[in-house]
């Protein structure tokens, strides 16, 4: 492999940064998340077992194929932005979560094995008072 500057790349190619990704505030970047799950509502994803019993280190190193956070994880825009990995220790830090909000969104105890993406979708929008449905509900009570 040839180690070119970034000058001389753009003599061949169209080089984009990635720098605009890495100004995502957290609420962008969890909208984003809600959003990627939005996309196939229907897809089933794995839920997380019993997260709130597990130690800080096991839990922040679990992963789970096919779950929310590993759909977060397929997406390049949230890569570039500093997803490391899929576990839920990266999920917790990068998204800015506390356990008990990301426990809200992937274990097994509120829906079982698995989950709607769309559900987990509006788990992921009311981390930041986003939940579409809340919203109407109170709008539609306001008038």
């Amino acid at each position: 492999m040839k180690h070119q500057t970034l000058d001389q790349l753009h003599a061949v190619a169209k080089v984009q940064s990635s720098a605009a990704y890495s100004e995502m505030t957290r609420n962008q970047r969890i909208e984003r998340w809600a959003e990627l799950l939005e996309q196939h509502p229907e897809r089933r994803l794995a839920a997380f077992t019993g997260t709130e019993y597990l130690r800080l280190e096991e839990r922040d190193s679990v992963r789970g194929e096919g779950s929310a956070i590993a759909v977060a994880f397929e997406d390049p825009v949230l890569r570039a932005s500093g997803l490391k990995d899929d576990s839920y220790g990266e999920a917790k830090r990068f998204f800015g979560l506390s356990d008990w909000q990301l426990h809200d969104i992937v274990c097994d105890c509120h829906v079982g094995a698995t989950m709607k993406a769309g559900w987990a979708a509006n788990r992921v929008r009311a981390t930041i008072g986003g939940n579409r449905f809340i919203a109407w509900l109170r709008q539609r009570m306001m008038h």
